[in-house]
């Protein structure tokens, strides 16, 4: 290619993201033949472990990444959130971020932005480069800007999803070939635009590594049937890192990432279900399925994942926990959950973090005031559908966890010790040499 055929963005060093969903950083460091690619990157620069966020959920997860806030910052704690005095509520989408991306302070220094399958972007921001939005997403016609994007996407057969519900069935033989269909569309889509090489920043995901997690992984923990399917999808994945990677001039850094670990799940556990049975909750009527349906006696609930919230007085609208109760009322509810156990007397959480201690912004109106963050092997439900058992199984083999996130840098000078998911944002705007303010962020440069 020649060097007016390549139409570079602004002036300054350059930056490709690449988002490998819940890949935890003991599965890269653990198979060396099957990472060779994303080893060479930690050899040549650096990698390591890195932890997530309260709570660890993707939905909350990427839009701190891509701000380096809090969810006390961006407004999205979870994939379900409640509306401010009701007990309505909804899916977060890009818009209810409320947190400065990435891409829009690049575009404000004058520089462009390519963004592609990251969650919790729909509907497409018009002021960047280029936006195909990702998770939560209804389709590429409606996700990609501008039309341009939209036709390559579709001319590629690209799909914003894998199909979750084929991982349901006891033969994942469908659900392995369409997430692996998945994949190589978005490595296709990547690679198209990595060679457009007219973005200071690329910024993409591939979210399929989750899903797979999230129906193989104790296959591969456990050395169960398709632990070997599980690891020729990842040798694909690196393979492609490392092909993205070759794509890359001097002047371009590679950092490639997780939002969360992932860790064998045992059991669901239905919060919803367990504070009923221990007289925290109580319904309307037997007919339940939402948070709209809690009695006026109810002292506490729980939304996903394992977010607890005392019924308070003032702020929810049948609130029965007076003010001044609230204290003793959190307290309590605490310790309580700091000693529920699992079926085999395995204590579920881990630790128990107050609203005070992982959040901090102008969204406290809707923070949860308890977070379960949860020893591995449970999945924090809700459970308003209530049911005879707290702990159940469903079709699921693999949950997040906090710890064990993944965070790679094409940079000798990085040093990754100690981080958190905070840092990726100023150590991404360091590497564009963009100035920034550092108390505007969560975290700091890792360069």
């Amino acid at each position: 290619m020649g060097l007016f055929d390549r139409l570079r963005g602004g002036e300054g060093p350059r930056v490709a993201f690449f988002g490998i969903d819940g890949v935890p950083y003991s599965l890269v460091a653990d198979n060396e033949e099957t990472f060779e690619n994303l080893n060479a990157i930690e050899d040549a620069g650096a990698g390591g472990a890195i932890d997530s966020i309260v709570p660890p959920e993707s939905s909350a997860c990427w839009p701190a990444l891509t701000t380096g806030v809090n969810p006390g910052e961006t407004g999205v704690y979870g994939f379900q959130d409640r509306e401010v005095g009701s007990y309505d509520t909804y899916v977060p989408m890009g818009r209810d971020v409320q947190a400065t991306r990435l891409w829009s302070r690049v575009g404000d220094a004058g520089r462009e932005a390519t963004v592609m399958n990251v969650p919790v972007t729909f509907p497409p921001d018009r002021d960047v480069q280029r936006m195909v939005s990702g998770f939560l997403s209804p389709g590429v016609d409606k996700a990609a800007y501008p039309d341009e994007l939209r036709e390559t996407l579709e001319g590629l057969d690209y799909k914003i999803d894998v199909n979750a519900k084929l991982g349901h069935d006891d033969d994942k033989s469908d659900f392995i070939e369409d997430a692996h269909e998945t994949l190589d569309a978005r490595f296709e889509a990547f690679k198209h635009y990595i060679t457009e090489d007219d973005w200071d920043l690329f910024f993409g995901v591939f979210m399929t590594t989750d899903r797979v997690n999230h129906f193989l992984f104790k296959h591969y923990a456990e050395d169960g049937e398709y632990k070997q399917e599980f690891l020729e999808f990842y040798e694909k994945v690196d393979r492609y890192l490392g092909e993205l990677r070759g794509m890359l001039d001097d002047d371009t850094t590679m950092v490639v990432a997780s939002d969360h670990g992932f860790t064998p799940l045992d059991w669901e556990v239905k919060c919803n279900v367990w504070l009923e049975e221990n007289g925290w909750l109580s319904y309307e009527d037997d007919d339940h399925d939402s948070l709209e349906d809690i009695g006026d006696d109810t002292k506490a609930y729980s939304l996903i994942p394992g977010r607890f919230y005392v019924n308070l007085e003032g702020r929810e609208p049948r609130g029965s926990v007076p003010q001044e109760e609230y204290e003793q009322v959190r307290s309590e509810l605490k310790a309580e959950l700091e000693m529920m156990e699992g079926p085999d007397g395995t204590p579920v959480a881990d630790r128990v973090v107050t609203k005070e201690q992982a959040f901090r912004g102008d969204h406290d109106d809707i923070a949860p005031d308890l977070v379960v963050v949860p020893n591995h092997g449970f999945d924090l439900k809700s459970g308003f559908k209530g049911g005879a058992d707290v702990f159940d199984t469903g079709p699921r083999n693999g949950m997040h966890s906090f710890d064990n996130a993944c965070l790679f840098v094409d940079d000798d000078d990085a040093r990754i010790d100690d981080a958190d998911l905070y840092d990726i944002a100023p150590t991404l705007l360091e590497l564009l040499d963009l100035e920034v303010d550092r108390g505007e962020f969560d975290g700091a440069s890792l360069v």
